[in-house]
C-alpha cells in the first residue's frame, strides 16, 4: 500500500496528538508532535529567564543554536518522548506553567523557522509521516497528500484540557485554563509568521460532540479510502 504525508492542524486541546498517534500506530506511520518542540523551547526560554515575567527575546533567538531537540522511543509507554539538550523532558513541557508562554514562543520567527526546518527534515526521511501542528498543512507540508483542520468550541477544549492537567496532579481553575485556550487561539490565529488557518484544501473536523473512538474511526476510515484511490 502506497504511504502518504498526513498533515492535521487546528486549535490546541481539540485532540490532535491523540488522534495522530492513533492513526500513525494504525497505519505504520511515523508520528511527530511538533507542539512538543514548541513547548520544549517555550520551556528552554522559561528555565533561561527569557520569557515570562521579565523577556529578552533577543538572547532567546542568540541561543536557539544550543538547543538540541530529539523524539526518544519508550518502548515501555509504546510511544516516542521529547529530549531537549539530552534530558527529557515530556513531562515538564505538558504543564500549564509551559502553556501560558508557548503560543508567544511559537510567534517568534526564528522559532518557527528553525522548527520547521527540523520538521521538514523528518518528514523528509521517512516515506509515511503522521504530523500534527498549527502550520503543517499551511507551511510545513503544503504538498501533503492528505489534511485535517481539527475544531471544537472553546468550552469543549478547556473541558478537556481541565481534566487532563487535573488528571496530572497540577492545581489548576477552569477559568484559568479557558481564558488560556482563548488567549493561545488569538495568537495563534494573529500571528505574523505562519498564523494558524485551514489549508484550502484541508478537510475541517468539528469533534465538540464526538468521543475518542468515533473521531478516529471516521478519519481513519476517510484516510483508508484515500489510501486506497491513489494505489
Amino acid at each position: 500500500m502506497q504511504k502518504i504525508t498526513i498533515a492535521i492542524d487546528g486549535y490546541s486541546s481539540t485532540g490532535k496528538s491523540t488522534l495522530a498517534k492513533r492513526l500513525a500506530k494504525a497505519l505504520d506511520y511515523v508520528y511527530v508532535d511538533t507542539g512538543a518542540m514548541y513547548r520544549a523551547v517555550t520551556l528552554f526560554a522559561l528555565d533561561q529567564g527569557l520569557i515570562g515575567e521579565k523577556e529578552d527575546i533577543p538572547s532567546l533567538i542568540a541561543q536557539l543554536p544550543t538547543i538540541d531537540l530529539k523524539f526518544v522511543a519508550n518502548k515501555a509507554l509504546g510511544k516516542s518522548e521529547m529530549f531537549m539538550n539530552g534530558k527529557n523532558v515530556e513531562r515538564e513541557i505538558r504543564t500549564m506553567y509551559v502553556s501560558k508562554y508557548v503560543s508567544k514562543v511559537a510567534a517568534i520567527e526564528e522559532v518557527r523557522h528553525m522548527l520547521v526546518k527540523l520538521q521538514q527534515e523528518m518528514g523528509n526521511k521517512e516515506k509515511g509521516i503522521v504530523m500534527d501542528g498549527r502550520d503543517i498543512g499551511t507551511v510545513v507540508f503544503p504538498n501533503a497528500e492528505l489534511k485535517f483542520f481539527m475544531t471544537a468550541s472553546p468550552n469543549t477544549r478547556a473541558t478537556r484540557r481541565y481534566k487532563e492537567l487535573l488528571d496530572k496532579g497540577e492545581q489548576v481553575s477552569f477559568e484559568e485554563v479557558l481564558e488560556n485556550v482563548q488567549k493561545r487561539d488569538f495568537i495563534d490565529s494573529t500571528r505574523d509568521v505562519s498564523p494558524l488557518r485551514k489549508a484550502d484544501d484541508a478537510i475541517e473536523f468539528d469533534n465538540s460532540d464526538m468521543g475518542l473512538d468515533e473521531q478516529f474511526e471516521r478519519v481513519h476510515n476517510y484516510t483508508l479510502r484515500v489510501i486506497t484511490e491513489r494505489e
